[in-house]
């Protein structure tokens, strides 16, 4: 298994390459040049898994034996998914007139986003120790995936992590899982600005390859393929409970799962594109908040940013550069690099960009979409506690509203991606009339000391940013260097 750029400018690069990169050199994403067909007979004999056995499967699809042993990846599968509060580590709850919500928030900092950075740490943290060397991990986040970040790599001796988050545009929750952990490694800056616009520095320094040689520089946001190829998982596992496979014929078409998804920057949408080219028959829904660039794309080609990025009740998808969507884009175009490679420059240039109207007809083909208001996302909160007595999170009801108001194909069953605890969002359950109690370890937050550092606003914000967070990337790692502890 071999991967190369989005943008046709890399190939041959072996799954470790790929999993210490952010950005192939050439600007554009990695993907395998080839993807694994599964048979009938595959799904049939995945069909009786638990939910980790299939993570590790579906790994060992991507990981050639010879960087990780088989042994190796089921001992670190099984190590990084160990902590979820629930011994299956995701579930699904079954409600009220075919509701079926999967469950992917029972990790540490309650998001989905846990199942695939806790996996893909401990890869990283397995080839660190092997060669007995040090990365640093930069991130930028739209609320859940610093967090995650932070709480699957804290103490770990080999892995610095930066994150930079928007300040004022994430829940409290979210915050606090991230500037209250002050273990060494972990190094918080909060922005004045939004989650785009924090990606623009990040992209600067993921641009300097020197300053990427030589600090090891990496991401863990979902641009890492890593990120991806886990999350295949969750929808080959909702597949496999929603979709009675095992008596499909064998030379019948298989059943059809449609999975609804609520999407900011598109990488659960590009893991489910990829299990569908994987052979799997799922329909895919994308379910935006008031900032819609991707159901814009598929309905009419605007693919373009709006000129400001929206507040909403569901921030962790308050997203107008939705990245991963270049990945669907090369996979719905034949592995064209040198097309995707236009298309994205031109957008990254312009933040515009229109699809050519064979190219939207084909993306409508395999991907729907909708968009939800905050007047939507609280009427839907509202209405599944009534009928079910079951508290959505803002995010799982921007896709739970697509079971409120679109008609159920006749004999397709239907899964909802429920991507966060509520306990992260009391505001938004508050405005919906509603209660939960917080878990205790949430209310342990409260009591913790803090510590980050601040990104101010200012007339050459974007260059003030890159510079002050290459100072922290090259300060943290002459300390370690110098074998010292850098919060001394």
């Amino acid at each position: 298994m071999q991967y190369c750029s989005t943008r046709g400018g890399v190939h041959g690069w072996d799954f470790r390459d790929v999993l210490f990169s952010g950005y192939a050199p050439d600007g554009g994403m990695f993907m395998p040049e080839s993807v694994p067909v599964l048979s009938l007979n595959t799904l049939r004999d995945w069909s009786g898994l638990s939910y980790t056995q299939l993570v590790v499967e579906v790994a060992s699809l991507f990981i050639p034996t010879q960087l990780i042993p088989r042994q190796d990846v089921e001992a670190l599968v099984t190590t990084a998914l160990s902590g979820f509060s629930v011994p299956e580590v995701v579930r699904i709850a079954r409600l009220k007139d075919s509701l079926s919500v999967l469950e992917l928030f029972h990790g540490d900092t309650l998001a989905f986003k846990d199942l695939a950075m806790t996996c893909t740490v401990r890869f990283l943290d397995y080839f660190l120790q092997k060669e007995n060397r040090r990365a640093t991990v930069l991130v930028g986040t739209s609320g859940d995936t610093g967090g995650s970040a932070i709480q699957s790599a804290k103490g770990l001796s080999g892995l610095d992590v930066v994150v930079v988050y928007p300040r004022g545009r994430i829940t409290p929750v979210q915050e606090k899982h991230m500037i209250t952990c002050l273990e060494d490694n972990v190094h918080v800056f909060a922005a004045d600005g939004c989650s785009d616009d924090i990606d623009q520095p990040l992209r600067g320094l993921f641009g300097d390859q020197e300053l990427v040689t030589s600090h090891g520089l990496m991401s863990l946001n979902s641009v890492n393929w890593s990120r991806i190829m886990v999350q295949l998982a969750h929808f080959i596992y909702a597949y496999l409970q929603l979709s009675d496979v095992e008596r499909a014929e064998d030379d019948g078409a298989l059943p059809e799962l449609e999975v609804v998804v609520p999407t900011g920057g598109a990488g659960n949408i590009a893991a489910g594109f990829i299990v569908k080219q994987m052979g799997v028959p799922l329909r895919l829904v994308a379910m935006v908040n008031s900032n819609d660039i991707v159901h814009r794309t598929v309905t009419s080609g605007d693919f373009s940013m709006a000129t400001n990025v929206m507040q909403t009740l569901a921030p962790a998808i308050d997203i107008q550069d939705p990245y991963n969507m270049e990945r669907v884009f090369w996979l719905l175009l034949g592995k064209d690099g040198a097309s995707v490679k236009k298309m994205m420059e031109n957008f990254q240039h312009s933040h515009r960009h229109s699809l050519p109207e064979n190219h939207r007809r084909l993306l409508s083909q395999v991907l729907s979409s909708g968009t939800v208001s905050d007047e939507g996302i609280l009427e839907t909160m509202r209405r599944c506690w009534e009928e079910n007595q079951y508290v959505l999170c803002p995010h799982t009801a921007v896709a739970v509203w697509h079971h409120y108001h679109c008609p159920h194909s006749p004999g397709i069953n239907r899964c909802y991606i429920a991507t966060a605890s509520p306990a992260k969002f009391q505001s938004a359950i508050q405005k919906a009339g509603l209660t939960f109690d917080l878990p205790e370890k949430v209310q342990e937050l409260d009591k913790l000391a803090t510590r980050y550092e601040n990104l101010e606003r200012s007339p050459n914000w974007c260059k003030d940013w890159e510079g002050r967070l290459r100072e922290k990337i090259q300060y943290v790692s002459a300390a370690r260097k110098n074998r010292v502890s850098y919060y001394r």
